[in-house]
C-alpha cells in the first residue's frame, strides 16, 4: 500500500521503492508525487538513459536542463536530437541576467581560472541559482549521479534527504556502472553527446570540462586546473541553496 507522501521519511521512501525496477520506481514516485515530481538533465549520459526511460515509458515527470550560456555546440545538438526523438520539450532555466551582466562585466569572461571563489561565484550564478528557481515547490528531483563518478558521491544513498531544497533526491542510476549506462545507449538507440566518443565522460560548461585520459579519475575533466579530488559545482551538494 503507498504511504501518503507528507508522511515520508528517507527511510520509508526507500522502502517503498525497494525491488522495483528503475523505470517501476520512477513511476511510483511520479504515482506518489503527481506534479511534485522533475528531473534535471544536462544531457550527458547517464541523463539520457534516465530521459528515456522517462519519455519511452510516458511517465509523467517533468525534465527540465539549466543552459548556462557557456555549452558546447554538441550538447545543443543532442538536445535538439532528444526533443525531436521523443517530441518532447525539455524545459529551459537560465542564469538571472543581471548577476550575469555584472559577473561578466567586473571579472570578466575567464574569472573562473583565478580561483576557486571565483569558479563557485560562476557556477553559483549560472547552474546553482537557476536550478533553485526550478526546484522550487518540487518534492522530488531525479538526477543521474551515480557512485562510481567521483568518492564524493560513494557516500551517497539512493534515495537522499535535500533540506536545503525540502524534497528528496532519486538517483536511479547510483548502482550503475558507466559500462552499463554505455550498454543501454546503444541498446535502445538513444541519442547521445558525441563528445563523449572523443574522451569526455562529464559534460558541463565548454571552458571548464575537457576529454581524461586512460586512467585518470571520472571528475578530472571538471575544473582540471583545481587541486581538488571532491570537486563540485555546489548542485549536489549538502551545502545551503546558494543565495545572491
Amino acid at each position: 500500500m503507498l504511504t501518503e507522501p507528507t508522511n515520508h521519511t528517507r527511510e520509508s521512501l526507500t522502502e517503498q521503492l525497494a525491488g522495483l525496477s528503475e523505470v517501476d520506481a520512477l513511476r511510483r514516485l511520479a504515482e506518489l508525487y503527481p506534479g511534485q515530481i522533475v528531473f534535471s538533465t544536462s544531457l550527458g549520459y547517464e541523463d539520457q538513459v534516465i530521459t528515456d526511460m522517462i519519455l519511452a515509458n510516458d511517465i509523467p515527470i517533468r525534465i527540465f536542463t539549466l543552459d548556462t550560456g557557456r555549452m558546447f555546440a554538441e550538447t545543443y545538438s543532442v538536445w535538439k536530437k532528444t526533443n525531436d526523438r521523443y517530441a518532447a520539450k525539455i524545459e529551459t532555466f537560465f542564469p538571472e541576467r543581471a548577476a550575469e551582466e555584472r559577473l561578466m562585466t567586473e571579472k570578466g569572461p575567464y574569472s573562473f581560472y583565478d580561483s576557486v571563489e571565483n569558479r563557485k561565484e560562476c557556477c553559483g550564478i549560472r547552474k546553482v541559482e537557476p536550478l533553485n528557481r526550478a526546484l522550487s515547490g518540487q518534492k522530488i528531483w531525479i538526477t543521474g549521479i551515480r557512485a562510481e563518478q567521483s568518492p564524493n558521491r560513494q557516500t551517497m544513498t539512493q534515495v537522499e534527504r535535500d533540506d536545503a531544497h525540502d524534497l528528496f533526491k532519486f538517483h536511479p542510476l547510483m548502482n550503475w556502472t558507466f559500462e552499463q549506462v554505455k550498454q543501454y545507449v546503444k541498446d535502445n538507440h538513444v541519442p547521445y553527446n558525441p563528445l563523449h566518443d572523443r574522451g569526455f565522460v562529464s559534460i558541463g560548461c565548454q571552458p571548464c570540462t575537457r576529454a581524461i585520459q586512460p586512467g585518470e579519475d571520472f571528475r578530472a575533466g571538471r575544473w582540471w586546473w583545481e587541486d581538488n579530488s571532491k570537486k563540485e559545482c555546489g548542485l549536489h551538494t549538502h551545502e545551503e541553496a546558494f543565495k545572491p
